[in-house]
């Protein structure tokens, strides 16, 4: 997805927290927030805040449940207990964005386990 369809659509409390050089990858909409991938962490923002703002290093778990006839539900449990884990609804809509955006997710999180298990070597 194109940098700039993602800045057109994406809330301003996202765009605010992003670094100058910091590169939007990918984003998906929950019913009252808003998750956008850069290439350095995911971001949540609802009811025009930040809810949350990780690295993906400091990422514990992500769940993605789909149930017949609801919303998915998207758990995010950050690896710090400072960090309030999230719980969204994902309209069925929003499936394909979610599914690009815990891709991204996926990738980045094996990349830091095959890091540091290099590290170890």
């Amino acid at each position: 997805m194109a940098s700039q369809q993602l800045n057109d659509s994406l809330e301003p409390d996202v765009l605010n927290v992003l670094e100058p050089d910091e590169v939007l990858q990918a984003r998906a909409r929950a019913r009252e927030a808003v998750l956008a991938v850069s290439d350095r962490r995911l971001i949540v923002a609802a009811r025009k805040r930040v809810t949350l703002s990780v690295g993906f290093h400091e990422l514990r778990r992500i769940q993605f449940d789909i149930e017949r006839d609801r919303p998915a539900t998207m758990v995010i449990v950050p690896e710090e207990a400072h960090h309030e884990p999230q719980v969204l609804a994902i309209p069925p809509q929003e499936f394909k964005a979610a599914a690009e955006l815990l891709a991204l997710i996926g990738h980045r999180l094996a990349r830091f386990e095959q890091d540091a298990t290099e590290a170890d070597a």
